[in-house]
């Protein structure tokens, strides 16, 4: 993209331990014992740089933006859309105008529904999701269609190795007007092949959507190789501040789409009786928006790139991967998820330990795990289970952590058993 140049590459094989360094929190101790953060699927921690590009805009940059002619709104402004220009580059759209800032995924995925799928989703139409979605690309879809008269179908997931059944997709296509699905699970690790199913969509001119929220920080996610309309993803999983986000949207699809909120920032002219819209956008960011979200953003998505996004999936699925394997040695455990290829994340169950408890007795040997449904109460219910633990894994991470996790997970199976 003109007036971009990409940050540097790192060398070919990071050093990892010094990478993780970056992270302040990581180095604490939690009930006397060294911290193992294994809930990143929840949210990553954050670098140095992205907490000093926070501070430095509030200490120096501080004021809304767009609307002032003064030197700090103008410093803000040009970093609020210098974020922007970022996340184009970051995900390949074709120009900044099709990244709109979003407060998170959801939002992204509401804005969808509420705005294009009411204006071209009616009655009888069908949208097609998967049975692996999280509550957030599944209740906004609800809602539009209790409020359209559209029908839900489902692509169902295989058992517990957690891969999508693909061979009926064509005939499910039929009479879709949206497909919306994640890339990556964040219940079982699943990557799923989005571009090739995306592709067959747009064959059978069916509007995609698709849930970068657990892979937009953790592999290369390029919207024109995907070959999708809308795509969301989060800050805050990607070393980013909480509260923000984005929603891509082809240009095209874009200009036809009515405004989500209606407000300042979002207008061209208002009268008492009707107003015009801005283009692009800025049509769908009304009101003052999260400055300080963009830059740490901005700071973020720099980050990333100087490891290399490439060489962060290729990590992330070696620790998955050798998690997968270390914990399917302990006796009687449910393991969720395919044992190759999958993401860094393995969801499991210890015999007769629920998730909760599990969660607790880690913490107290200083493991951050996740316990309960993940927000996929229908796949914990379609799997018999009410809910699962979770370790979730990002760059910082080491197999020493996951060594010590499989340890605890001794310690705690003997307890019950006991």
């Amino acid at each position: 993209m003109p007036g971009f140049a990409p940050a540097p590459q790192s060398p070919a094989s990071p050093d990892w331990a010094a990478i993780r360094q970056d992270f302040p929190i990581l180095n604490q101790q939690i009930h006397g014992h060294p911290l193992v953060y294994l809930d990143n699927a929840a949210t990553s921690q954050k670098p140095r740089s992205v907490l000093d590009a926070l501070r430095k805009y509030y200490e120096f940059d501080n004021a809304n933006v767009h609307r002032g002619i003064h030197e700090l709104s103008n410093r803000a402004t040009a970093a609020y859309e210098a974020a922007r220009t970022r996340a184009a580059v970051f995900f390949n759209a074709r120009t900044p105008d099709e990244i709109i800032f979003t407060r998170g995924t959801t939002e992204g995925v509401n804005l969808v529904a509420r705005s294009w799928g009411e204006k071209f989703i009616g009655k009888g139409d069908g949208i097609l999701i998967t049975e692996m979605e999280h509550h957030s690309n599944l209740v906004p879809w609800q809602m539009l269609a209790a409020k359209t008269g559209a029908r839900l179908h489902f692509l169902p997931v295989q058992g517990d190795g957690g891969l999508l059944d693909l061979s009926r997709l064509e005939e499910q296509l039929s009479g879709v007007k949206l497909l919306a699905l994640t890339h990556i699970s964040n219940s079982l690790g699943t990557v799923n092949p989005v571009a090739e199913i995306c592709a067959l969509a747009r064959k059978h001119g069916v509007t995609t959507l698709v849930d970068a929220a657990q892979s937009a920080g953790h592999r290369p996610v390029d919207v024109q190789e995907i070959g999708c309309d809308f795509l969301v993803a989060s800050s805050h999983k990607m070393c980013g501040p909480t509260g923000f986000g984005m929603l891509y949207g082809r240009g095209e699809i874009l200009e036809q789409t009515p405004p989500f909120h209606g407000g300042g920032e979002m207008i061209v002219t208002v009268s008492y009786e009707s107003s015009t819209w801005k283009s692009g956008a800025h049509k769908f960011e009304a009101g003052t928006p999260d400055m300080s979200g963009a830059v740490g953003f901005h700071a973020a998505m720099d980050y990333l790139d100087q490891i290399g996004r490439e060489r962060i999936a290729r990590h992330d699925q070696q620790l998955g991967e050798y998690a997968y394997e270390q914990l399917s040695g302990l006796s009687g455990i449910r393991l969720f998820g395919p044992a190759l290829g999958r993401a860094g994340l393995v969801s499991f169950l210890l015999p007769d330990v629920h998730a909760h408890d599990l969660v607790m007795l880690a913490d107290q040997r200083g493991v951050a795990l996740r316990g309960g449904h993940h927000c996929n109460q229908p796949l914990m219910h379609k799997l018999g289970v009410e809910s699962t633990a979770r370790a979730s894994f990002y760059f910082y991470n080491t197999t020493s952590e996951i060594d010590t996790l499989v340890e605890v997970l001794k310690d705690i199976r003997k307890f019950f058993a006991d």
